[in-house]
């Protein structure tokens, strides 16, 4: 077992990774103020892993309440939100009851909004059961849902008191789901760590097939990066904003698609390679460092077409992102492989030039 720490003060806590976690209840112990507690999971990961965290639990004196909600994207509402307050209300859960959140991204955005507002805020625990979710989502106490208009438009900053990532888990995981966690994998190395992007063009063939080596290595390498930014920028006000590379294009290919059609890593690859495009119209990449990301994302199993919404639509659904300030879009774009800068300072004509090649003809 690894362990990082993610050192917000009195907030900091420890991301565990290692195989076998899941079965380790004295990691989780320390960290409950009360016996009980509320585990809320999908039908997709319940029958897989409820019952080895339960029994590792309950072992152990503690309390469970298992809440199990649909799985996907499409559910990440208000809808489901609510489920989880029933759920809490329904079993009498108080403001010392943990919540742990057992699933990939969806159900820990969920949950962690759920414990940010059930009580006006509850502890709890991240136990992330995809590799996106382990890599990324699970780290920094983003929380939230989707609307209709937008993705994760609603939501909370609100810190878990651990994250434990059972490497385990990732035995059980599609192909596909594989593929999507990579991609924000990737992210990391574009962004600040060129000699991470280059150990994943030596690599990628390795965790493809999920080597336990290489698999823990690149959850470690992107925990690592994911907290230094988080502990630099706790809300996102400057340097954690480069963490959504891609996410501006890519949030609005999964809105623009229907939630759900393409996972969050598959629109966040094709994403990432609109920004290199518009990098590249800037000046900033040339052809060989665009034909290279394109490359390691297809190395990965991930989409780098961006689908035709048209590129009035991909405007419409940019326009509403979260990182649109004073009215003028910011977009991450790279300055170089392994560097990534935030800039409003794009020309409408270049974004269209970027879209309407990119994304075929809208």
């Amino acid at each position: 077992m690894q362990t990082l720490n993610v050192d917000l003060n009195e907030r900091a806590y420890p991301i565990h990774i290692g195989k076998g976690l899941l079965h380790r209840a004295e990691l989780i112990l320390p960290h409950l103020a009360q016996k009980q507690v509320a585990i809320v999971t999908n039908t997709t990961v319940a029958p897989l892993y409820l019952d080895t965290l339960s029994n590792a639990l309950t072992a152990e004196g503690i309390n469970i309440v298992p809440i199990i909600l649909p799985d996907g994207e499409a559910y990440k509402n208000s809808d489901t939100l609510n489920q989880i307050y029933g759920a809490l209300l329904t079993h009498r859960c108080e403001r010392k009851t943990t919540l742990i959140a057992l699933g990939g991204g969806v159900i820990g955005d969920l949950t962690g909004f759920a414990a940010a507002t059930y009580l006006r805020g509850v502890p709890f625990i991240q136990v992330p059961t995809t590799l996106l979710a382990q890599v990324d989502s699970s780290v920094g106490g983003k929380t939230g849902i989707n609307h209709p208009l937008g993705k994760n438009m609603v939501g909370a900053f609100y810190q878990p008191k651990l994250v434990l990532a059972d490497t385990a888990t990732l035995d059980t995981l599609a192909d596909r789901e594989l593929s999507a966690g990579l991609a924000e994998v990737i992210k990391y190395g574009l962004i600040r760590d060129l000699p991470f992007f280059e150990w994943l063009e030596r690599n990628m063939a390795k965790l493809r097939v999920r080597d336990q080596e290489a698999v823990a290595y690149a959850i470690k390498r992107s925990c690592e990066s994911k907290a230094e930014v988080v502990i630099a920028d706790e809300r996102e006000s400057g340097v954690r904003a480069l963490l959504n590379l891609g996410h501006t294009f890519g949030h609005a290919i999964e809105a623009g698609m229907g939630y759900g059609n393409w996972l969050h890593g598959e629109g966040v690859a094709a994403g990432t390679m609109l920004a290199a495009k518009l990098s590249q119209h800037l000046g900033w990449l040339n052809e060989q460092d665009v034909a290279r990301i394109r490359a390691l994302f297809v190395s990965a199993g991930l989409p780098v077409d961006a689908p035709d919404l048209g590129v009035d639509t991909y405007l419409d659904l940019m326009a509403i992102d979260k990182k649109v300030e004073g009215g003028r879009m910011r977009f991450v774009l790279l300055k170089a492989i392994g560097s990534a800068v935030v800039t409003a300072d794009v020309a409408e004509s270049a974004l269209r030039d970027t879209l309407s090649e990119t994304a075929h003809h809208g």
